[in-house]
């Protein structure tokens, strides 16, 4: 499926849509890539971020609650004022096992080692993050890299979600430090499974200076709960040697909610943070 701009329903650029994108990993999905508006007119390669639960970004008709991102209207503008480069966005469709596929797997068992079981069997289920990473980078990275004309090393790759999509993608940069140079985490679900991405990341964040981080929370809903957690990562930030408004980057809204609404309003900070000009 490919639409060009639509002036009814708001998109600028291109979107193909690949669907029921078949995986040895994980269950097959759709992946919708975004194309900037002037791809087709240029030989250009292009920077690539990859985001999770596609089907909130570009379309109100798929988006939960009826609000979507808007990723391309953000690109767009940001592309016209000459904040960022140009880049590729490619929306990884979400599925019945998203939970399990967006928990971050190597704190789950290190846990487990520590306490043996004491977790109790609501919080056992099978983790799919590191499949789901096999899915997203020995996959669909693949596949892009040769379809399209991205610029496919490390500096020129990032990721980015929110809620459970944040601890993913915020996962993907530690598990995958070689291939992804920034995640963007809004509103960024600390409190699974007791926060024990917390204690993960004092060993498994990379060393500073090589890699972006955003994060960011919201005061209503469930971002009510995230301060307290992202005070702690903030000082393993810290620790590590990041530094604030260079390497990463922590920022509170207040009055914001947890929601594709609220994301809306801020994405063009991430996007921007990730893919801003040097």
């Amino acid at each position: 499926m490919v639409t060009a701009h639509d002036p009814v329903n708001g998109l600028f650029g291109v979107l193909r849509r690949h669907p029921r994108f078949a995986s040895r990993y994980v269950a097959p999905r759709h992946v919708d890539v975004w194309l900037p508006p002037h791809y087709q007119d240029t030989n250009l390669h292009f920077p690539v971020i990859y985001m999770q639960d596609g089907q909130n970004l570009f379309d109100p008709q798929t988006s939960f609650l009826g609000v979507d991102w808007g990723i391309d209207e953000a690109m767009r503008r940001l592309t016209a004022e000459q904040r960022v480069s140009a880049a590729i966005v490619v929306g990884i469709w979400n599925t019945p096992q998203r939970s399990q596929e967006y928990m971050p797997q190597r704190p789950l068992e290190l846990r487990r080692r520590k306490e043996q079981g004491r977790l109790g069997r609501a919080a056992v289920r099978k983790p799919l993050s590191d499949r789901y990473l096999k899915f997203l980078l020995t996959e669909v990275k693949p596949f892009l890299d040769d379809h399209y004309r991205t610029l496919a090393d490390r500096e020129n790759t990032f990721i980015m979600g929110s809620s459970m999509g944040g601890l993913i993608s915020l996962y993907a940069v530690c598990e995958y430090p070689h291939v992804i140079a920034g995640a963007g985490c809004l509103s960024t679900h600390w409190p699974a499974r007791e926060g024990i991405v917390v204690d993960y990341l004092e060993k498994g964040l990379p060393k500073a200076g090589s890699h972006k981080l955003y994060f960011d929370y919201g005061t209503r809903t469930v971002d009510a709960l995230y301060e307290p957690y992202q005070q702690e990562v903030d000082k393993v930030l810290r620790a590590k040697g990041y530094t604030q408004g260079k390497d990463w980057i922590t920022l509170k809204f207040e009055g914001a909610e947890h929601s594709e609404r609220a994301w809306r309003e801020r994405v063009h900070i991430p996007l921007e943070f990730l893919l801003g000009r040097q």
